[in-house]
């Protein structure tokens, strides 16, 4: 038994608790898939894609696998978009260059921002509906979304009147 115990503590030494993508620290003691959806940019396909296409098991430690390994990993995240179909990349079509992207970790928000700061220079009609800070994408805004006042009875002010009244006479 004394013998099973130093392999174990051997294989949590082999461990990198922290692996780094782009400007992210990933968490190595989690499995590969789940680590890679931490990722901003990154869902559950895109990790099974990168996964399979590295050749890894998905439900590994990812911080157990060995040093080439994780390389491939971080090569095919930073090149995901070369990897995979247009429809699979979250930033088609851009509107610059016309070319297709996977943005990841913080370069994602600083295009969407871009993004919707763009809509609302040349008025489009997301671009004001983001100005107003009202919905974009279709949705119902008479009952939902609402940001002052209150909907339906204000039981607590009905209540602090009749107080009031009462006390009065």
């Amino acid at each position: 038994m004394s013998e099973q115990q130093p392999e174990n503590a051997d294989e949590d030494d082999d461990i990198r608790y922290f692996v780094r993508i782009g400007q992210s620290d990933l968490d190595g003691t989690k499995s590969v898939e789940r680590s890679l959806t931490e990722l901003e940019g990154i869902g559950h396909r895109a990790a099974r894609v990168i996964t399979d296409k590295a050749g890894v098991d998905r439900t590994a430690t990812f911080g157990a696998l060995d040093d080439d390994t994780i390389d491939e990993i971080v090569d095919l995240v930073e090149g995901f978009a070369d990897e995979v179909p247009d429809w699979l990349a979250n930033h088609r079509n851009d509107f610059f260059d016309g070319e297709t992207t996977h943005e990841i970790g913080n370069e994602l928000e600083l295009t969407r921002q871009q993004d919707i700061n763009r809509m609302k220079m040349i008025d489009s009609y997301k671009g004001v509906r983001h100005k107003r800070g009202q919905k974009v994408r279709g949705q119902r805004t008479k009952s939902t979304g609402r940001t002052e006042g209150t909907i339906g009875v204000n039981v607590e002010a009905i209540k602090e009147e009749a107080e009031e009244d009462g006390g009065e006479e």
